[in-house]
């Protein structure tokens, strides 16, 4: 989703319950909409720097999944493009990492 000015997207994991990762992405929403509120800014926009691996974006084998993975939206090989399936390094990327990413652009 490089380049898609204020867009939210979210999906649970695979591996655990769907909801831990959702309220770790919806809590860094509020505080990321706090932080462009705080300076002032109501545009944000990630925006892909240099290059980066693009890697299916479930790393789930149901043959659902499978069979319609070249519909899904890709993720890089790197945060903050990354999809983990893993619920301490979002935890610390998500909860507690800091708002001012190189990749973000505010306006």
């Amino acid at each position: 989703f490089s380049d898609m000015p204020n867009m939210a997207f979210t999906v649970g994991y695979t591996n655990s319950s769907w909801t831990l990762k959702v309220e770790l992405t919806a809590n860094y929403l509020c505080r990321l909409l706090n932080h462009m509120q705080k300076r002032g800014h109501d545009c944000v926009v990630p925006r892909l720097k240099g290059s980066i691996e693009e890697e299916p974006f479930l790393d789930f084998n149901a043959g659902y999944v499978l069979r319609s993975r070249d519909r899904f939206p890709k993720q890089g090989n790197r945060l903050p493009w990354k999809n983990y399936q893993n619920y301490i390094k979002d935890f610390m990327s998500l909860r507690l990492g800091k708002l001012r990413d190189k990749e973000l652009e505010f306006r």
